[in-house]
C-alpha cells in the first residue's frame, strides 16, 4: 500500500454501500490509503488535511463492472471521464477482445486494428505518458499488461478478464473454424496461464470475430475450467441482441448451470424494438437460473447502444481479420452481397435484424473526406449527398479502416428501468472513450443512476442504487470487503456527492460534459478529484486474482 497523507472528512454523511444500510452523519479519518477511523461528527481530531464534506453524501467509489479503458488509461492516465463520475475501479478486457493475451506482432497488429473503433490505436508518441520500461503493445500476457498498468499508475483501480475471442484466435486462427480437441485443450492451457496472471474471470464477445465461432460446447469446455478457480466468473457479450435475444440469454444461463461456473451477463439489455416489454421474461430466466448457478448482470442506464461500425458487417465478411475484411469491401460483387445480408435478411452483426440507417449514428471518424459526418445518422448523411446509405457506410469503413465507432438508437425505456431494479444488478457504462464524438454513457453513467433513476424518478432509493454500484460488484469481483463498503480497515476508495444536484450533463449533441454534484474522489486515500476538478493524482492499482481465490492489490 502506498503512504499517503492522512486526511479527515468531516461533517458528512455515509452511505455505506451495504444493501439496507441507512445513511448516517460521521467523521472519518483517512490514513496510509484506508480508513482508519469513523467516528460521530466532532470526535475524531483533525490532521494534516480536513475535507468539510456538509451537505455531501460519503460512499464507496463506483465500480464499473463494464469498461473499455484498456489502452485509454495509458494515453490519458488522469481519465477525467471516469474520475469525474466518481468511479475508483474498473473491469477490463471486455467483449472479449483486448490487447492481452497475444504471442506475436502479427496477431497484436490484428487486434489493435479490430477494435480501434473502441479505442483508437495510439502509438507510444500519442500517448501523454512516457511508458516505463515497455513501450505501447509490448506487453504479451495478461500479467505483463497489468505489470504495465502499475508502473506507469492508474488514475482508477483495474481488474482484468480474459478475452475469450483472444484465446481463440492463438489458438485457432481468425476464421470460422471447428476448435480441434487440440486446440480446446490450448486455450485452456492459455486461460489458465492468465488466471494465474491475476485475470478475475473470462469475457466474450459473441457477435465478435473471433470469440463468435466458438460452439456452445467449446464455451463450455473454457467455462469448465474457470469454474475450478474460486470467485472467478464469465462475463458473455452473447450471440444476439436482437431477434435472437431470448435465445442467447438462455444459451448463457445454461452454461452457468450446467458447468458450475458463475456467469455476469454483460450489458444486459434488451433494446430492439422487437422485443419491447420482454424484460420480465428474461428475469424470469435469471431467476430459474439462480436456483442452481450463480448469475449477475450490469446494465448502462442509456437506450442506445454503441459498438464499432463493422460490427454490423455479417460475420463471414470480418473473417480472417481487418486486412481480410478491407479486401472484401473492395470488390463490388462482395459488397452487394453484404448489402443484402445487412439492409434485406438481417445478419448476426445486425443482432439478426435488417439495419435501419436512421437509427445508426456515426461516430468520431478520421480520414479528412469524412469531416462533417460524426454525430450524425448515416440516412441523413446519405440524404445530404444523394447518395444510398449503404454506400455511406462502406465509404466510412473503407477510409477509416473500420476504425469508427457507432451508436445504434434502439433502446427501450421500460425494459432499462425493469431491468435496473433486479436484485443482482450492477452498474457498468459499457464506455468507448477514444474520440469526440462519444456515447454520453463515457461521462455520465453513475451520476444518471443516483440522480435521474433514483432521486428523480425514485425508481431505486439512494442507498440501495449506491449498493448496486459498490457493495455488489465488490462482491463479485472478490473485493470485498476491502473495498465496495464505507467500513474501518477498507481501502479508502470514496466518493463524495451532493445529492440534490448529481446530475449527468453529457448529452448526445455534447458528449464531454462532466457530471455536477461529485465534488471529491479518492483512489486509495488520494484526492483524485477536488472540489469538482481532477487533481492528475494516479493513485490506482491493479487488482489481481491469488490462488486462493482473493483479489488484491499489485498481486499481493
Amino acid at each position: 500500500m502506498i503512504t499517503s497523507p492522512s486526511i479527515l472528512i468531516k461533517n458528512g454523511t455515509i452511505v455505506s454501500g451495504e444493501e439496507d444500510a441507512l445513511p448516517y452523519a460521521a467523521d472519518i479519518l483517512i490514513a496510509d490509503g484506508v480508513i482508519s477511523k469513523i467516528g460521530g461528527p466532532g470526535t475524531i481530531a483533525a490532521n494534516e488535511r480536513v475535507i468539510d464534506a456538509t451537505g455531501l453524501y460519503i460512499s464507496p467509489g463506483f465500480i464499473d463492472m463494464h469498461a473499455h479503458s484498456d489502452l485509454y488509461l495509458l494515453s490519458h492516465p488522469d481519465h477525467a471521464p471516469k474520475i469525474t463520475q466518481g468511479v475508483t475501479t474498473e473491469v477490463v478486457g471486455q467483449d472479449g477482445i483486448s490487447y492481452a493475451p497475444v504471442k506475436t506482432t502479427e496477431q497484436m497488429n490484428s487486434i489493435r486494428a479490430q477494435i480501434a473503433g473502441w479505442n483508437g490505436n495510439p502509438s507510444d508518441e500519442d500517448c501523454k505518458t512516457t511508458l516505463k520500461d515497455v513501450g505501447m503493445f509490448e506487453w504479451r500476457t495478461v500479467g505483463e499488461y497489468l505489470d504495465t498498468l502499475d508502473r506507469n499508475r492508474t488514475a482508477t483501480n483495474v481488474a482484468m478478464l480474459v478475452p475469450q475471442g483472444n484465446l481463440r484466435l492463438l489458438a485457432v486462427g481468425p476464421y470460422d473454424d471447428v476448435a480441434t480437441p487440440e486446440q480446446i485443450g490450448e486455450q485452456i492451457r492459455l486461460l489458465k496461464e492468465a488466471m494465474a496472471d491475476g485475470a478475475v474471470g473470462m469475457s466474450s464477445g459473441l457477435t465478435y470475430t473471433p470469440g463468435m465461432y466458438a460452439s456452445t460446447s467449446e464455451l463450455g469446455s473454457l467455462c469448465r475450467a474457470l469454474a475450478e478457480y474460486p470467485g472467478a466468473y464469465y462475463a458473455p457479450h452473447h450471440r444476439s441482441y436482437g431477434a435472437k435475444a431470448i435465445e442467447a440469454y438462455a444459451e448463457m444461463l445454461s452454461l452457468g448451470e450446467e458447468t458450475g461456473c458463475p456467469v455476469h451477463l454483460t450489458h444486459a439489455t434488451l433494446n430492439f424494438a422487437e422485443n419491447k416489454g420482454r424484460a420480465p421474461e428474461l428475469l424470469a430466466m435469471v431467476d430459474t437460473a439462480r436456483k442452481s448457478a450463480e448469475i449477475t448482470l450490469d446494465t448502462y442506464p442509456y437506450l442506445p447502444g454503441c459498438t464499432t461500425l463493422a460490427a454490423l458487417l455479417p460475420s463471414w465478411a470480418s473473417a480472417g481479420g481487418s486486412v481480410e475484411t478491407l479486401k472484401r469491401l473492395e470488390d463490388a460483387a462482395t459488397r452487394e452481397k453484404i448489402r443484402i445480408a445487412v439492409e434485406i435478411t438481417g445478419c448476426d452483426g445486425g443482432h439478426g435484424i435488417p439495419t435501419n440507417w436512421e437509427e445508426i449514428e456515426i461516430g468520431s471518424t478520421i480520414h479528412p473526406d469524412l469531416e462533417g459526418w460524426a454525430g450524425r445518422r448515416v440516412g441523413e448523411v446519405a440524404r445530404s449527398l444523394l447518395r444510398a446509405p449503404i454506400e455511406v457506410f462502406f465509404d466510412v469503413l473503407r477510409k477509416d479502416r473500420l476504425a469508427t465507432s457507432c451508436l445504434m438508437h434502439i433502446g427501450n425505456e421500460e425494459n432499462v428501468q425493469t431491468i435496473m431494479q433486479h436484485p443482482v444488478h450492477m452498474g457498468g457504462s459499457d464506455a468507448i472513450l477514444h474520440g469526440k464524438n462519444l456515447h454520453p454513457r463515457a461521462w455520465g453513467t453513475f451520476p444518471r443512476y443516483l440522480g435521474h433513476y433514483s432521486r428523480d424518478l425514485g425508481l431505486i432509493p439512494l442507498p440501495q442504487m449506491v449498493a448496486h454500484l459498490t457493495s455488489r460488484p465488490a462482491k463479485r469481483l472478490g473485493v470485498y470487503p476491502s473495498r465496495g463498503v464505507v467500513r474501518e480497515g477498507s481501502a479508502a476508495d470514496l466518493v463524495l456527492f451532493d445529492p440534490a444536484t448529481v446530475k449527468d450533463m453529457s448529452t448526445h449533441a455534447e458528449s464531454c460534459l462532466p457530471a455536477v454534484g461529485v465534488q471529491y474522489v479518492l483512489v486509495n486515500g488520494e484526492l483524485a478529484l477536488a472540489q469538482g476538478k481532477p487533481t492528475g493524482a494516479r493513485a490506482g492499482q491493479t487488482l489481481r486474482r491469488r490462488k486462493d481465490g482473493a483479489v488484491t492489490s499489485r498481486g499481493l
